[in-house]
């Protein structure tokens, strides 16, 4: 009765010391996309010149170069000491408009007594009506003059056009500006990648493609492999080929921390190969060869094979075998 524990102690020592099964991998020839690194470059959608209304010495700068502005925003202040001159003329019209109101409103109230006393005609009651009337008149044009110069003077306002970032502020304090000149260049609507091939990739090249795009520091299949990679979207392919390259813009969600200009690694699918790829767990490294087992019609066998790239397919992760397996091979995993 003692040996039948003992038994199936020993029969589970066993079980346990035993691998467990290996997994079977058919190989098969897949089809891939084949990539190319190319530079790209970033692009601002547009660019708006935040331009100067009105001719004058720049008095105040408020932006440098970088700096991000919103819609209205005074990014700098031009001042023409003219309008100083014109608004003191303008009050001073207004006051002398003022005084000879009051002298025809003096007249008017006289000739209204004059009037209703039987004293004076109806004709001079005109008169001096007609001629309050006209002073009035005077004053409401001088006020609006006024206005229209206060307003020039608030025209000294440079103004953002839109949202953006700052590219250049090509003026400096004390400048002297006309109407209409740039004082700032303003980046906005969004920054997207555009690229630039060879002709022979023209064919290939699709909207709506994906591509990916590497971070600062690593390049495009580095940052990959690193899981650090950006993709983005083939938006838009010109139909005119300059110089031997085509051109295509590449729309990505998030480029706002790159310069205008700044030129970044882009891996560009540019046509389809057909591979021979196994997992990753199939290999393994002996003395610096790689090796993958594979069954034999006598058993199993090592194989030593050459590898490529890794290549993702239906979301899992292979790599490439340029030589040593064959369509049709079983390998076995670990």
């Amino acid at each position: 009765m003692v040996r039948a524990p003992l038994l199936l102690l020993g029969l589970l020592a066993v079980a346990a010391a035993t691998p467990a099964a290996a997994a079977d991998f058919l190989v098969e020839p897949v089809t891939v996309p084949e990539y190319k690194a190319v530079y790209g470059q970033v692009e601002s959608r547009t660019i708006t010149p935040a331009r100067a209304r009105i001719g004058g010495t720049i008095q105040e700068v408020r932006i440098s170069e970088g700096d991000i502005v919103k819609k209205d925003e005074v990014v700098a202040i031009v001042v023409d000491e003219k309008i100083a001159l014109e608004m003191a003329a303008a009050d001073a019209r207004i006051m002398a408009l003022d005084s000879q109101m009051e002298n025809a409103k003096t007249d008017l109230d006289r000739a209204k007594q004059l009037l209703d006393r039987g004293v004076a005609a109806q004709s001079r009651f005109d008169q001096a009506q007609t001629a309050y009337n006209v002073v009035v008149h005077q004053v409401a044009a001088a006020q609006a003059e006024k206005q229209v110069i206060e307003e020039r003077a608030n025209e000294g306002d440079v103004l953002a056009p839109t949202d953006g970032r700052v590219l250049t502020v090509p003026v400096t304090v004390g400048a002297v500006v006309l109407a209409g000149e740039e004082i700032a260049r303003i980046a906005s609507g969004g920054y997207f990648l555009r690229l630039s091939l060879p002709e022979r990739h023209a064919a290939e090249i699709e909207e709506g493609q994906t591509v990916q795009i590497g971070k600062r520091g690593l390049s495009a299949r580095a940052a990959v492999e690193a899981g650090a990679a950006t993709t983005g979207r083939v938006a838009k392919v010109y139909p005119e080929i300059n110089d031997g390259r085509v051109v295509a813009d590449v729309e990505v969600a998030s480029l706002g921390d790159y310069f205008v200009n700044e030129r970044t690694l882009v891996r560009m699918p540019v046509g389809k190969r057909t591979v021979i790829a196994v997992p990753r767990e199939a290999l393994k490294t002996v003395h610096g060869i790689d090796y993958v087992r594979i069954k034999t019609e006598s058993g199993e066998q090592d194989v030593a094979v050459i590898i490529g790239e890794p290549v993702t397919i239906e979301g899992e992760d292979r790599v490439e075998v340029l030589t040593g397996l064959n369509a049709g091979d079983t390998v076995i995993l670990p």
